[in-house]
């Protein structure tokens, strides 16, 4: 087979291989990783399908695979982004992005490749000058050393991205799952919600999506749907005013992402207190706070810890509050911290 010319130039009397192999393709949560490797001269003994291999021996293969191969690239596609594209656009756009990056460090290193082995039945190269180099090999990462390697390299680098999450979301345990749908993972979207990480199209978390379909039922009920919001905002009104008498300053009122929303924060001194305002008509039956369930306080703590992480604050301090709000026009009845 003729050398791929816009890879790169001469190669040094070796069968230069380029395997390329996914990781994460049916987990919940957390990146999809395409691994590519040209080992080149590289002879690394225990090479094999990732997921045949222990957590220390594929620790200890992609570090020998980094250090002897002659070229190797990861492409990232995040949750977020395979959510916009779709799974078979995200695993095109995963691979190119490897593969960019390995001919960039082949044309560097003079090297010629002279096949392209992706694992499975799909060519994720079609329509690029590389279409016509490229062999698909259903297990091919139990066969061609450059594919097992690009499987390991690929594993052990999502492993380690979803195991550095657990600092960030606590409670999901995304070290010991790295984000599939297991009944841990389960439980816990089911108490504390879901995070930027989730992968919002797959139908398990599809309704967790802001722009999830109304069903029939939820139409009919549209004028009383405003009514409650129009008075939910008056309480809002209501508890920002409150807390301003109270010497707060606000900082936002109604902060939403598709993962999370907090009705009011508010900044005083060296603190910044994260609002949840229940109103309710009259308080013959108690005032709203009774809605403060565990899972709303879990899913608050979670809103105000991807609040400062989205708007880097590290020096402050974080406060939970909850505020009351009766009657019409809405007055503060309660304001409690929330733990």
């Amino acid at each position: 087979m003729p050398a791929i010319e816009p890879i790169a130039a001469i190669c040094y009397h070796e069968l230069m291989i380029l395997g390329i192999d996914e990781v994460g393709r049916g987990p919940w949560a957390g990146p999809l990783v395409v691994g590519a490797v040209v080992l080149g001269g590289a002879a690394i003994d225990g090479l094999d399908d990732s997921k045949k291999l222990t957590k220390k021996r594929r620790e200890a293969l992609a570090q020998a695979i980094q250090e002897q191969a002659a070229a190797y690239a990861l492409g990232w596609v995040s949750a977020a982004e395979l959510d916009e594209v779709g799974m078979s656009e995200a695993l095109r756009l995963a691979t190119r992005r490897a593969v960019e990056a390995v001919q960039q460090q082949c044309r560097k290193q003079a090297i010629t490749l002279t096949e392209i082995v992706i694992d499975g039945k799909v060519n994720f190269l079609a329509g690029t000058a590389l279409e016509q180099y490229v062999t698909m090999l259903p297990k091919a990462d139990a066969l061609v050393p450059s594919v097992s390697a690009a499987s390991i390299i690929a594993k052990v680098a999502r492993d380690q991205y979803m195991a550095a999450q657990d600092v960030l979301y606590p409670g999901y345990g995304f070290a010991a799952h790295a984000g599939y749908g297991t009944a841990q993972h389960r439980a816990a979207i089911a108490t504390h919600g879901v995070t930027p990480l989730h992968r919002l199209s797959f139908k398990p978390l599809q309704h967790y999506r802001n722009d999830s379909p109304h069903s029939a039922d939820q139409a009919h009920t549209t004028q009383q749907a405003d009514t409650t919001t129009r008075r939910g905002h008056a309480g809002e009104t209501a508890a920002a005013d409150a807390l301003q008498q109270r010497g707060h300053q606000i900082v936002a009122r109604n902060w939403r992402t598709k993962y999370c929303e907090i009705d009011i924060i508010s900044q005083h001194g060296d603190t910044l207190y994260f609002a949840e305002v229940k109103h309710r008509t009259d308080d013959y039956a108690g005032d709203g706070l009774a809605a403060i369930t565990r899972k709303k306080r879990n899913q608050m703590h979670y809103a105000a810890r991807f609040y400062a992480h989205h708007e880097r604050i590290t020096t402050m301090n974080l406060q939970l509050i909850a505020i009351a709000t009766s009657g019409s026009p809405p007055r503060v009845v309660r304001i409690e911290t929330v733990e």
